[in-house]
């Protein structure tokens, strides 16, 4: 159900796009082979691939805390905090045990930030040729609402695609050692849910996550774009030169933007994370309480999970896990964001050493990026 939901939004991104291209093509009089149409797109899909891969993994052990303190049975409290938890974690699994899930994670991730990263520089082209259009002005820019909508597009788009993924991702970071089954992997995790839960039960969660990407994803594009070239067109305290940013400096606005977009929509995600754990008949001994709770884990729909949340555990139930999330978004957006523009870069490089570009023989860095980013 809910990925035959997302198809018009594929198919208006397609046609937005086809008409993006052929206009830009009609005004500046060339015509893109298919190969090197073909070329940018592998591009843009690997270097949002490595992105992801890489940052993913760089914060896994937090990323498996923050989960952990999310479901955990609030009647059986085995994780009271980031560094009790880690500590814990090390004690009773060992290294492995910080990394559990992460081989699933980076299957869900690195397809999910390619979508993301290359949807969003589609839906950019195409949304900043309509708005070109609607104004009159061929010079004009994206603003921040609209970088927004693009990138809650870009987000719908790739969390949709990958969701059972990452539905079983969160049952498999939950297992310890005590739990009474054991999901082997992805795949015999997806083959279970689909034969014990039915096809529906791998999008539970799915609805606050849609409504999650519009503030998180939308955010962490427009906050960091807006924060990009509001630095290149001031340039405080030197941060730029010859119109270009430092490492250092992408890192700072992928941290900002990561930040802000996460914690707006951090309560989604822990209604998300609960309601993924919902009929799971042999469930991990975290979110089963070893059969000492006193609430029964079951949700009608995202709002009654609120209610019973709020209810039951108090509105900073809500919160929990903000604190291993927050330091962990930082390194892991910024390494995102970070990662895909230097391999971008790289392919840029490459790509203008070997082929003219509309007609020059060289490339500046603010053409590089109408192209491939707006």
């Amino acid at each position: 159900m809910a990925s035959e939901d997302v198809k018009p939004s594929e198919s208006a991104v397609t046609t937005i796009v086809s008409l993006a291209e052929e206009a830009k093509m009609a005004r500046e009089g060339v015509v893109k082979a298919p190969s090197l149409a073909l070329l940018s797109v592998c591009k843009s899909l690997v270097a949002g691939g490595v992105a992801g891969g890489v940052s993913r993994t760089a914060v896994a052990p937090l990323e498996r805390m923050k989960i952990l303190l999310q479901v955990q049975n609030p009647h059986n409290i085995k994780y009271n905090g980031t560094i009790q938890g880690l500590k814990h974690i090390w004690r009773t699994e060992g290294f492995r045990g910080l990394f559990k899930g992460n081989g699933t994670n980076c299957a869900r991730i690195v397809p999910n930030s390619a979508v993301k990263f290359f949807s969003y520089e589609q839906a950019s082209k195409g949304i900043l040729w309509l708005y070109r259009d609607q104004t009159g002005n061929d010079d004009a820019q994206l603003t921040p609402l609209l970088r927004l909508g693009a990138g809650a597009c870009a987000g719908i788009i790739a969390m949709s695609a990958t969701y059972p993924m990452d539905m079983v991702r969160g049952r498999i970071t939950v297992q310890t050692e005590n739990s009474p089954f054991q999901y082997r992997g992805m795949f015999h995790a997806l083959s279970t849910v689909l034969r014990e839960e039915g096809p529906r039960a791998l999008y539970k969660g799915w609805l606050p996550s849609v409504i999650g990407v519009v503030p998180y994803v939308g955010l962490n594009f427009a906050v960091y774009e807006s924060l990009k070239d509001w630095l290149i067109k001031s340039r405080p305290f030197g941060l730029v030169q010859d119109t270009d940013l430092s490492v250092t400096t992408r890192l700072a606005c992928g941290a900002a933007a990561g930040t802000v977009g996460q914690t707006v929509a951090y309560p989604l995600d822990v209604i998300r994370r609960r309601m993924q754990m919902v009929g799971w008949s042999h469930a991990a001994s975290v979110v089963s309480g070893d059969g000492i709770s006193k609430t029964p884990l079951e949700y009608t729909g995202m709002v009654d999970a609120f209610r019973k949340t709020v209810r039951h555990e108090g509105f900073g139930a809500l919160y929990k896990g903000l604190v291993p999330n927050c330091v962990k978004v930082v390194p892991s957006i910024a390494i995102a964001f970070v990662t895909y523009e230097m391999v971008k870069d790289a392919a840029l490089k490459s790509r203008t050493r070997d082929l003219p570009l509309m007609g020059e023989g060289t490339c500046n860095r603010t053409k590089c990026d109408l192209l491939y980013y707006h």
